[in-house]
């Protein structure tokens, strides 16, 4: 039988409405239910146990051998974050995929930034020293860096000049631009002996703050060609994962990731492959 409750922010658009709308950022109650979002698309569309993340996912998995029906269900939901022994000192982390017997797999850091712009670069430190501190101890770590900004537009009442994100041309300001190319060379490690300072993924998004487009992304930043575009953030942290684990330890079935059986509740659940498509905002991992 279908599931007659949904999480409230399946879509990516749903977590970043909250994103703009909660002015409070105390217990980061603004960027949590992107962490919720995250932890949901990673089962969905990535094949991770819930079990396996943190902060867990309102999912559940039934099933054995190769049919696992997973199942959304609010009591399984928890909002703690993982403590992540670092090769410097520990780290609390957004959202964590450990894999028994292995430990953490995948992890990503979400960082949201409401203005101030002209201090961005002011950040690179910090995001220099997590990647250098976890890949010290945990070399084969996927660890992605997802920074997303509110695109608060010229001519906007009430706002200093630093904290406008798109001019009067419609085009990202030269701060934020700075901090793009700066972004880039963080990106790109591939193998395990490759540079501990950079991610393997990192992405980029100025979201819009102004109905009727609230919590969309501002598409025309990063371009096309920009490789931190957000929709290809999720495929190569799955793309890397795939290459350093499975792929190298093909004997070792934890380490596949599972395919969900169509008959799921969470699936049939959000009606036609269609409109799974256009609810979630990207395919689930279907066997």
């Amino acid at each position: 039988m279908p599931d007659s409750w949904r999480p409230p922010y399946l879509h990516i658009e749903q977590a970043l409405g909250q994103f703009i709308s909660v002015i409070e950022t105390q217990g980061q109650r603004h960027i949590r239910p992107f962490h919720q979002h995250i932890a949901i698309r990673l089962v969905l569309e990535g094949g991770f146990h819930p079990d396996e993340i943190i902060p867990h996912p309102p999912l559940v998995v039934d099933g054995s051998g190769g049919r696992k029906r997973v199942s959304f269900d609010a009591k399984a939901e928890r909002q703690e974050e993982q403590t992540v022994l670092g090769g410097l000192k520990t780290k609390d982390i957004d959202v964590v995929v450990s894999k028994p017997g292995v430990g953490p797999v995948i992890a990503v850091s979400v960082k949201g930034t409401g203005g101030a712009f002209r201090n961005l670069t002011n950040r690179m430190e910090e995001a220099i020293g997590d990647s250098t501190n976890l890949h010290i101890m945990y070399p084969g770590l996927v660890y992605g860096f997802l920074h997303v900004l509110k695109a608060h537009r010229a001519g906007t009442a009430g706002l200093s000049p630093n904290d406008i994100a798109v001019n009067e041309h419609g085009e990202a300001v030269q701060a934020i631009k700075r901090y793009h190319d700066v972004l880039l060379g963080l990106a790109g490690r591939r193998y395990v002996r490759n540079d501990f300072t950079r991610y393997e993924a990192v992405s980029l998004a100025l979201v819009n703050p102004e109905q009727p487009s609230v919590g969309s992304l501002f598409e025309p930043f990063p371009g096309a060609d920009s490789p931190l575009r957000l929709p290809l953030f999720f495929e190569t942290l799955y793309r890397i994962y795939d290459l350093r684990f499975p792929y190298l330890a093909a004997s070792v079935g934890s380490l596949k990731r599972l395919e969900w059986d169509e008959s799921s509740p969470a699936l049939a659940g959000l009606g036609t492959e269609e409109e799974v498509r256009r609810r979630l905002g990207y395919r689930p991992r279907i066997g």
